[in-house]
């Protein structure tokens, strides 16, 4: 069970990445001779995700894409953490079945 909380809050942060760097893009959009931050998730060994954040090449925002992000971020912060409260819950099942 130790791996499975794990594997979720790697989620978690990685999630939070996602959110940070495209909320950095939105607030930063008009500023001149901006780059973009690009987050890049990958599995990590033993399990969960690893995320690394690089800067574009190219000058300019792309609105659209970090709105899509941001969505994407909510969701994997929900998705997340009902792996938690159900590792949680099934954990207090068996205690009660063991008691």
């Amino acid at each position: 069970m130790h791996a499975l909380s794990s594997i979720a809050l790697s989620g978690l942060q990685a999630a939070q990445t996602r959110m940070a760097g495209s909320a950095h893009n939105v607030a930063s959009a008009l500023t001149p001779g901006f780059h973009r931050q690009l987050v890049a998730q990958h599995s990590a060994p033993g399990g969960g995700v690893a995320t690394t954040i690089q800067r574009s090449a190219v000058e300019g925002d792309a609105l659209a894409e970090d709105l899509v992000a941001l969505k994407l971020a909510q969701h994997l912060f929900t998705t997340n953490l009902k792996v938690l409260r159900t590792q949680d819950r099934m954990l207090g099942t068996l205690l009660d079945e063991i008691a």
